[in-house]
């Protein structure tokens, strides 16, 4: 089942002017791209959540910088860039009473939107999904993007 598995890293970081451009350069000169990433703040912290090409890599290059580092499973839900996708996703885990703890989402080059979330019970999540026939992408296929 971890193969559905996509690994998401996690900062926790200072609110302040610079900060995010110091993380951006790190993974930037050891060759790492960001694929997708999301803030949420708390005054004078935030969380940066972010889907790269090389999780692990990405985990030990900023936690040698001195960054508090996590890595969390989360899923890659393949949706069509199109109105109602993201209804029907909610839908989905509405019904099997699985909570989104939170989202966030890009569109890939080939027209497609990819939804990442953390939910309250991944396995079960991940079940479901495969039941109504929506696509999750892989570790491997995100590091293709």
């Amino acid at each position: 089942m971890e193969d559905k598995f996509i690994k998401q890293i996690s900062l926790f970081a200072e609110n302040k002017p610079g900060r995010l451009a110091n993380v951006a350069n790190k993974l930037k000169s050891a060759g790492i791209n960001i694929r997708a990433f999301t803030i949420a703040e708390s005054g004078d912290f935030g969380i940066i959540r972010m889907v790269v090409d090389r999780s692990d890599y990405a985990h030990s290059i900023l936690h040698d910088a001195g960054f508090t580092v996590s890595e969390t499973n989360v899923l890659g839900i393949e949706m069509d860039d199109v109105p109602g996708s993201m209804s029907r996703i909610a839908e989905v885990f509405g019904k099997a009473k699985i909570n989104i703890d939170y989202a966030y989402a890009f569109v890939t080059r080939d027209q497609k939107a990819l939804l990442i979330i953390r939910v309250n019970d991944i396995e079960k999540a991940i079940k479901t999904l495969e039941e109504d026939n929506v696509k999750l992408i892989s570790m491997k296929e995100l590091e293709k993007i």
